[in-house]
């Protein structure tokens, strides 16, 4: 078993003792951070960032080079895997992630192939082992997908989408091509969290971006039905340490049960749902991690450390709480807040843990 330095993470997923609760921030890796900038500029585009395994794995360690952060995040994104099965993903200046070749049908979905992992995306596991490396037992590395609902919205949007008419249209009236699209997209992504395990993630989170925009019945069968078939198909003991997963769907506060019970270690939690709340309602079975409003960090010092110390008193005494950000960290939040955030979780959470 590889040795770590700092695994309060690892033991915080799966509701061991800490000393004190681990905390790390979606998108810690990212435009917020000046170095990050640089980087950027020097890969010269977004895509060519995370194929080059050298220059993901720096921007994977700028951050904990600046904070005291109890994980790294594999720096990538989460639509690597429809670009590898042959969409076109571009970016456009100020528009975000676009697909040259949207999916229209069922045809359109039959052809899709699934992508081999060391293969279309042995980038991606290029980086995971070069952060492994390089990392030396630091922290540990959580190796990440989007849900097959969220990567299906912009593979039939075409990209971002506001309304998600396209997708909604697809699963109202031609259920059996939306179902064919995300059993494949579960089937990819297994195999993909499962390379990224043994290349070296020593954990896995799904991204389920845009779970929240269903009803609760569409939900449950079009999103957290293929969540469950990639928790059932992970890796969840490798290198002699169990490899927990974390489920997060963003708006997803009112299928807290639902999701607990696909057997995943841990719940990500929005800034929307109190976590007291949740921790009653499924505290006992996983663990939680959030779920403080990133745009708190636009806030003085003394509130943002008000808002730690009111979530963790929300959650209380006891094991099973991973402190992190209810969303990614904003690009224009000043990098001197996320250091009074980091720290005030690390301080103000000691009084909760031992004893």
């Amino acid at each position: 078993m590889s040795e770590l330095n700092n695994d309060r993470y690892l033991r915080a997923l799966l509701r061991q003792d800490v000393d004190t609760t681990p905390v790390w921030m979606m998108r810690q890796a990212g435009r917020y951070l000046p170095e990050y900038k640089a980087t950027r500029a020097q890969a010269g585009d977004f895509m060519s960032l995370c194929r080059n395994a050298e220059l993901a794995c720096e921007v994977t360690l700028q951050p904990l080079r600046r904070y005291p952060l109890d994980a790294a995040i594999l720096f990538s994104d989460i639509l690597t895997v429809p670009d590898a099965m042959g969409l076109g993903l571009y970016f456009e200046q100020g528009e975000g992630p676009r697909f040259e070749r949207p999916l229209r049908s069922m045809a359109d979905v039959q052809a899709l192939p699934v992508p081999d992992p060391e293969d279309e995306l042995g980038y991606v596991m290029n980086a995971v082992r070069t952060i492994r490396r390089e990392l030396k037992g630091q922290v540990p590395l959580i190796g990440f997908s989007g849900s097959p609902w969220t990567l299906a919205t912009y593979m039939v949007e075409g990209g971002s989408s506001k309304a998600f008419t396209k997708i909604k249209q697809m699963m109202y009236a031609e259920p059996a091509a939306l179902h064919l699209l995300l059993d494949k997209l579960a089937d990819s992504v297994i195999l993909y969290l499962n390379a990224q395990i043994r290349a070296g993630a020593q954990s896995v989170m799904v991204f389920d971006t845009w779970g929240g925009v269903l009803t609760p019945r569409d939900y449950l069968e079009f999103s957290l039905r293929y969540m469950h078939k990639i928790v059932d198909g992970l890796i969840r003991e490798h290198d002699g340490r169990r490899v927990p997963v974390t489920l997060f769907t963003k708006n997803g506060g009112q299928w807290l049960e639902q999701i607990a019970a696909t057997g995943c270690d841990a719940v990500g939690l929005d800034w929307t749902t109190d976590i007291s709340d949740a921790k009653r309602r499924i505290g006992d079975k996983v663990a939680l991690q959030g779920n403080m409003d990133p745009s708190l960090l636009y806030a003085a010092p003394a509130r943002i450390r008000e808002e730690v110390a009111t979530i963790l008193a929300g959650f209380g005494k006891g094991n099973g709480h991973v402190f992190n950000l209810g969303h990614g960290i904003h690009q224009d939040v000043d990098p001197e807040h996320a250091g009074v955030f980091v720290d005030a979780v690390h301080e103000l959470s000691r009084p909760y843990h031992g004893g």
